[in-house]
């Protein structure tokens, strides 16, 4: 099912039971999976690669030239894949790689609602969701399953981790640990309380990430020492999921987030960390 006023360039791989809205422009030696629809006047640019089911609303870009002051010829020979059945709304656009065989990648089952930015080299796994106007910056990288907010921004080489939820209109510029809530000017709130009963872990996997969480963020502050400390102990962080939330101290260019709870608590608010207290 072609409009007959889209525009699909020979190369283009085309699967079975494939729908193209009325001008639609399909680019060279892109694969588009079977069962893919796209919306009236999607733009899928060269070398670009959507898998079975991947549905595009109107006036997406997937596959544009990064944003870059300095053009480098090389972003040419990048790719852009997005995963099956990832939903891609109104205006969404996502940037292929700097270099010549990068990849900017959007995994299965995603939504990425109206009007959000993928930026260059930007690694999205499964599950994931971003809110209107999201803007991710070049080498974002989001862990399976991550929440983030409408209008929230990621500096460049942000990472993710698994589950983590970040709330609308945060300007994130540091590393986010799996599981956690972020929100504001890199606070981070909590576990993703929500996000971590929804996924119908384990019974002893909530306690475990409450451990790891507070040996980590209430500790002396230099949160990759401690986690580095908690995890030679063996004490804390038995589970997968436990394991996975100290060891992302470990990697990364840019630093942590900070405890919203601790730096009120030294401002003399009593409050507890997303119901954490001592005891627990």
């Amino acid at each position: 099912m072609i409009h007959p006023t889209a525009v699909v360039h020979p190369t283009a791989e085309l699967g079975s039971e494939v729908a193209i809205g009325a001008f639609c422009v399909i680019e060279a030696r892109v694969r588009l999976g079977v069962g893919c629809r796209l919306a009236e006047h999607v733009l899928v640019r060269t070398g670009s690669s959507l898998g079975v089911g991947v549905k595009i609303d109107s006036f997406a870009v997937v596959g544009g030239e990064p944003q870059m002051r300095v053009h480098d010829p090389e972003a040419a020979g990048g790719i852009v894949k997005i995963g099956d059945r990832t939903v891609i709304r109104e205006a969404v656009t996502i940037n292929r790689p700097t270099r010549r065989g990068g990849e900017t990648r959007v995994g299965a089952d995603c939504f990425l609602m109206a009007n959000c930015h993928v930026g260059h080299d930007s690694m999205i796994g499964d599950f994931v969701t971003l809110a209107n106007n999201v803007m991710l910056g070049g080498h974002v990288t989001l862990g399976d399953h991550c929440f983030i907010g409408g209008g929230a921004g990621l500096h460049q080489f942000v990472r993710v981790g698994e589950g983590a939820m970040i709330a609308g209109n945060a300007a994130i510029s540091y590393d986010v640990p799996p599981f956690a809530t972020a929100a504001d000017r890199n606070d981070i709130c909590g576990l993703n309380m929500l996000g971590i009963r929804r996924r119908g872990f384990a019974a002893d996997v909530l306690p475990d990430l409450k451990r790891c969480y507070r040996a980590v963020f209430l500790g002396s502050g230099n949160l990759r020492a401690e986690a580095a400390a908690v995890l030679a102990a063996g004490s804390f962080g038995k589970t997968p999921q436990g394991y996975l939330f100290l060891e992302f101290f470990a990697g990364g260019k840019r630093g942590f987030g900070h405890a919203r709870g601790q730096r009120d608590r030294h401002a003399g608010d009593t409050a507890t960390i997303d119901g954490l207290r001592p005891s627990d």
